[in-house]
């Protein structure tokens, strides 16, 4: 059918449209914030690129729904505005003529939104854990950078180097201060290594240097000089450890091991696609406008519903993962709301279009009269 045809056409070019600035505008906020835990020390700046893509993936299911929401709104606001609706009800077509081409359209979307939030984005979630787990459980002299001030892990300690010299594990000229109690606690040297014991336990040793306790000032105060002097760096039970959140975990592992974790994040996995479909669909209704006006109205409205969708499926999560509620009680009542909400507004914009409506036969009314009075 030439109309179906058509209207595929414009609702993929919408969409390309839609998914490339949803899509940059998220790159540019991750982007940012990613350099800005690099800058702080939280992540390696060589792992800058790889959790970029990690965290592209994470947010894809979100920004597809969306990009399909959107697309369908802008493609039926532009029929109404350009008078194209007024002859296709004049044809004696109705408005759920427009679902069969809009799930069509929306199927590829909610095939690869299904893909995503079952397989890709558990996967990502898991890499980018291992990547940040795998930094933050290195010793904290590898995290130094040279010229930086840097804080431990523990936040209990702050390094400085002025250089690194052939492997990460020595330093030039190291600076550590350390508070301990109340206590402060200075350490100079000029050159340091990472050494480990037959413990297993990870020391920072520097050579030819000095340390000070206390305040100057103050009685208490002292100030040793050492030609070989270790700081424990990290102890053996501090090994790196899988991720076990259950957004790391892997659909069937969710089923395998039922929980209330588990089970809430099964739940956003299947309502994903469901929320996609469904909200395509409330798109075709909810894209009346009054061709003399704007449709800034119908954006502001689309957003508010798509936001409030979203939060009531992150509420029904909540309550599985606090034990208020179970999988099977949580995972359909947003939908079912969601599907009575555009059977109504279908019912609406129906009984609007037909010949019988009240405020349609006034319009009609009005007209004779006014044919009467020019004859």
């Amino acid at each position: 059918m030439i109309f179906q045809r058509a209207l595929r056409r414009d609702l993929l070019g919408t969409a390309g449209a839609v998914f490339t600035t949803l899509f940059t505008i998220t790159i540019t906020v991750m982007l940012i914030r990613i350099l800005g835990q690099a800058a702080g020390g939280k992540i390696a700046s060589s792992d800058v690129v790889a959790l970029l893509g990690f965290s592209a993936l994470n947010y894809l299911p979100i920004i597809l729904n969306l990009t399909g929401f959107v697309a369908v709104l802008l493609v039926v606001t532009r029929s109404y505005q350009d008078s194209e609706m007024v002859v296709w009800f004049a044809s004696g077509l109705s408005l759920s003529r427009w679902i069969k081409p809009v799930l069509m359209f929306g199927l590829p979307i909610v095939m690869m939104t299904t893909l995503l939030s079952v397989f890709l984005t558990p996967w990502s979630n898991q890499q980018s854990a291992i990547y940040k787990e795998r930094y933050a459980n290195r010793e904290d002299i590898a995290r130094v950078s040279p010229g930086k001030f840097q804080e431990s892990s523990s936040a209990d300690r702050v390094f400085f180097v002025e250089g690194i010299s052939g492997d990460t594990t020595r330093v030039k000229n190291v600076f550590v201060s350390t508070v301990r109690n109340g206590t402060n606690s200075v350490v100079v040297a000029k050159e340091g290594t990472v050494e480990i014991d037959k413990n297993g336990d990870k020391f920072l040793v520097m050579h030819e240097g000095r340390r000070y306790d206390g305040v100057p000032t103050q009685s208490d105060f002292q100030l040793m000089e050492f030609d070989r002097y270790g700081v424990l760096v990290a102890s053996k039970s501090q090994a790196a450890a899988g991720d076990s959140s259950a957004r790391a975990l892997s659909t069937m592992e969710l089923l395998r091991n039922r929980n209330n974790f588990n089970d809430g994040e099964l739940v956003w996995r299947v309502s994903l696609p469901l929320m996609g479909i469904l909200l395509m669909v409330l798109a075709i209704p909810l894209g009346f406008v009054n061709p003399r006006g704007g449709r800034s109205a119908n954006l502001l409205i689309a957003l508010f519903l798509f936001v409030f969708y979203s939060n009531m499926l992150s509420f029904m999560q909540a309550t599985v993962v606090q034990q208020r509620s179970t999988f099977g009680m949580s995972w359909w009542p947003v939908h079912l709301v969601a599907i009575v909400i555009i059977a109504a507004f279908f019912m609406w914009r129906l009984k609007v279009n037909s010949a019988w409506h009240p405020l349609v036969a006034w319009s009609r009314f009005k007209r004779g009269l006014f044919a009467k009075e020019a004859t």
